[in-house]
């Protein structure tokens, strides 16, 4: 498929407006991480049609591009939920009992790590590490960091953020 053709199903208004946000950086070295973080700022993610686009403003591969938005797992190649949950892996809050919240969280909310709740509501990731090692186990909703989390007090900041779940 030809950028041409994308851009077209692309789009003009999003095609101009990932075209912006390249320019922008186009005279930095190694622009494409902060584009790709422009773009999903954006976009809530970085779609595929955004990848021929970005991959011709800058001269390289789709390859390239696809490449680094699949390495990162913080880029998104779908809108995420309207609240995201991030839960910290890192080794304080696995010794803190953060594996059973994480196996609390998939198992009442029914997705796994990386997936949205098919009503569109939450998207559940696994972050290695929330920077709280003092309060494991730590979870994130929103920008908000939440420590010293029990599945208990999970059900609660859902229930806080509006989310009209609880696990």
């Amino acid at each position: 498929m030809t950028t041409e053709s994308t851009a077209f199903r692309l789009g003009s208004a999003d095609r101009e407006k990932i075209v912006a946000i390249v320019a922008r950086h186009r005279g930095r070295r190694g622009p494409l991480i902060e584009i790709l973080h422009d773009v999903q700022q954006s976009f809530g993610c970085v779609p595929d049609h955004a990848v021929p686009v970005i991959a011709h403003e800058l001269n390289l591969s789709r390859a390239d591009v696809h490449g680094v938005v699949t390495f990162y797992h913080h880029f998104r190649r779908s809108p995420p939920g309207r609240r995201v949950v991030r839960l910290c892996r890192a080794e304080s809050c696995q010794a803190m009992d953060g594996r059973a919240l994480e196996a609390y969280a998939r198992q009442h909310l029914g997705i796994c790590p990386g997936e949205t709740t098919a009503d569109g509501e939450i998207t559940l990731e696994a972050v290695d590490c929330l920077g709280l090692c003092a309060c494991s186990p730590a979870v994130m909703i929103g920008d908000e960091v939440h420590g010293r989390v029990t599945p208990e007090r999970l059900d609660q900041l859902l229930q806080e953020a509006g989310t009209g779940k609880a696990l």
